[in-house]
């Protein structure tokens, strides 16, 4: 008996690791009729006279284990759209050739995904400046998704479970038995827009730069596709650029060949390359490259706030967008380090892969330097993306954007500190380890008596010090240089991922699904008053004004001294902004000065 529950138990788990793992469902057919015969087998006398039930448990074991390799699931690029059989766009015309695309379900927006903006940065140009891409003949067929990035990849698996437990809507369908595929070669751009939109319509663009670390992601995710901004007459573009190594990589050698002297930048150079695309090409879709915002999420953004400070991405764009990070304080907690450790790094990484020079790292294969994204993937000041440091750029005047929208996040630390929650016990030990010399101040300002306050205190600090508090350094210094900068506090409790980091990002791109009962009302108008913010901030550079339904949006006030943000969550409205006296030590700890 306990053998019979044993084997059903497994059963299902092996036929629900079959469907989450999104193998073949020839794979989930064979495995029912192998357990069936299994079954069968088992109670036949003759059978069990011949192979003991243990040895027969086995054989089944064996040939599940060569069903699920077998039902591997295939590589496949990721389609536009979800329609069937989407009808084709007209044709259009661009510097380096035509391209078609397709139409999504109800007809209201044409996406054409997959267009390259540089020459593929393999074998002699990894490691180099983008490119420019080669001509093509014909007309390009833009109607799937260019593989995402090198990057560290896990089974199937990993990713349904992600959606299974992190964001509580994993749903069993068929027809998503595949894995999307990764490539070097990957730098390629995703537009979004409005049917019926021509050249010299001239509508407003937003230019969209994913986020992960610098390590992993992708331009094509649900949460920030750009279909609900074309529905309200912007033209989005979504772009993939050099991830990890093979995107941050700094080495002497590199910069002593690239005739600027540039190294450890290459994926920032692909977002500035990606705008120039832009200004190039975005008119040919009905855009506007004099009207372009420029927009991002966690590492993203990161990136963005770096293409503010940058001399080349002078004129490119004129609004930005920042979630959830910047680059722009004193002491970048994440995505930046100085250019001495980015070379140290490199010169650690020859070593790790016994590696004589440049040229064999560049002989190597992909797959083999994939894994040494974890310490390659910061930006650093290479004296020509980025001449000097964000921060110093911003206090000399020295910046590109017009006007700022950003914010953060109540709970951006939860997926960060999932495993490693403070307690009573750790937390002096955190705050000592982060602060160093500095603790004792940190620590008056969060005493703590039992484990709850600890593990609450400690989330607070992570977000506080990690996302948080360099949008306060952004506030004041677009205020010190007469740039405009709305902040907001994103609150909302759903049931998905809540006020987590990037927890947002369906709410302001507008992309809650119709059917999703993870979002109630509240959630739905509230994402309907998220995206109208953006939509005016792309067209007029001020996010006020009215929503889709031309009902008047709450007053969203700037303040230079960044102490008022407005709250996205059971309500919308202006507050104080949170962790005010953490900040305050922060400005002391890290020196920061506006003047």
């Amino acid at each position: 008996m306990i053998r019979r529950i044993f084997t059903i138990l497994l059963f299902l788990v092996l036929l629900a690791a079959l469907e989450l793992n999104k193998n073949r469902l020839w794979g989930a057919a064979a495995f029912v009729v192998l357990t069936a015969v299994y079954a069968v087998l088992r109670e036949s006398g003759k059978v069990r006279g011949v192979i003991p039930d243990g040895g027969l448990f086995l054989i089944w074991l064996a040939c599940a284990a060569v069903i699920v390799i077998a039902s591997w699931p295939p590589v496949r690029p990721v389609p536009a759209v979800t329609a069937k059989d989407p009808a084709p766009t007209g044709i259009v015309s661009l510097k380096d050739g035509q391209v078609q695309g397709v139409y999504n379900e109800d007809g209201s927006v044409a996406v054409y995904a997959g267009i390259p903006y540089a020459a593929p940065p393999v074998g002699e140009l990894r490691w180099k400046a983008p490119q420019d891409p080669a001509p093509w003949e014909g007309v390009l067929r833009a109607d799937h998704f260019a593989p995402m990035s090198m990057q560290p990849t896990h089974l199937p698996i990993y990713n349904s479970l992600t959606r299974l437990i992190g964001y509580h809507d994993y749903t069993i369908q068929f027809g998503d038995e595949s894995r999307p595929p990764v490539s070097e070669d990957s730098l390629y751009v995703n537009v979004w827009q409005p049917a019926g939109a021509k050249a010299g319509d001239r509508l407003p663009v937003l230019v969209f730069i994913h986020g992960g670390s610098l390590q992993t992601g992708q331009p094509w995710y649900g949460d920030y596709n750009g279909e609900s901004l074309a529905k309200e007459g912007v033209i989005a573009v979504n772009l993939a650029y050099r991830l990890g190594v093979f995107g941050y990589l700094a080495l002497a050698e590199l910069a002593a060949e690239s005739p600027e002297g540039t190294t450890g930048n290459y994926g920032l150079l692909d977002q500035i390359k990606a705008l120039e695309w832009v200004r190039d090409n975005i008119a040919a879709f009905g855009g506007d490259p004099e009207q372009v915002t420029l927009a991002g999420e966690s590492a993203g953004s990161a990136s963005v706030s770096a293409i503010c400070a940058s001399p080349l991405a002078k004129g490119l764009f004129r609004r930005a967008v920042l979630e959830s990070s910047t680059v722009v304080s004193p002491e970048p907690p994440h995505s930046f380090r100085t250019a001495e450790e980015a070379l140290k790094a490199g010169e650690k990484l020859k070593t790790r892969y016994r590696a004589a020079d440049a040229a064999a790292l560049r002989a190597m294969p992909a797959e083999k330097l994939v894994g040494a994204a974890e310490t390659e993937h910061h930006m650093t000041v290479d004296g020509y993306a980025l001449p000097e440091l964000p921060y110093e750029a911003y206090r000399a005047g020295r910046f590109n954007e017009t006007a700022v929208l950003q914010g953060f996040n109540r709970d951006e630390s939860a997926p960060f500190i999932m495993f490693s929650h403070a307690n009573k016990g750790n937390f002096e030990s955190k705050v000592r380890k982060t602060f160093k010399e500095h603790a004792d101040e940190i620590l008056a300002l969060y005493p703590v008596s039992t484990d709850a306050e600890a593990k609450q205190a400690w989330a607070d600090i992570f977000s506080a010090v990690y996302f948080d508090y360099p949008h306060y350094c952004l506030s004041r210094l677009a205020a010190r240089n007469g740039i405009p900068a709305w902040t907001y506090y994103f609150t909302r409790s759903n049931g998905s991922l809540s006020s987590w980091h990037s927890g947002e990002m369906i709410y302001l791109y507008g992309n809650i699904p119709a059917d999703s009962s993870l979002y109630d009302t509240r959630d739905r108008a509230l994402s309907r008053e998220m995206l109208s913010y953006l939509v005016n901030f792309v067209k007029t550079g001020d996010p006020n004004g009215t929503d889709a339904a031309c009902a008047p949006l709450p007053r969203w006030e700037t303040d230079p001294a960044g102490l008022t943000v407005l709250e996205w969550g059971a309500e919308t409205a202006l507050r104080e902004i949170p962790h005010r006296a953490l900040f305050d030590a922060l400005d002391r700890i890290q020196g920061f000065s506006a003047d």
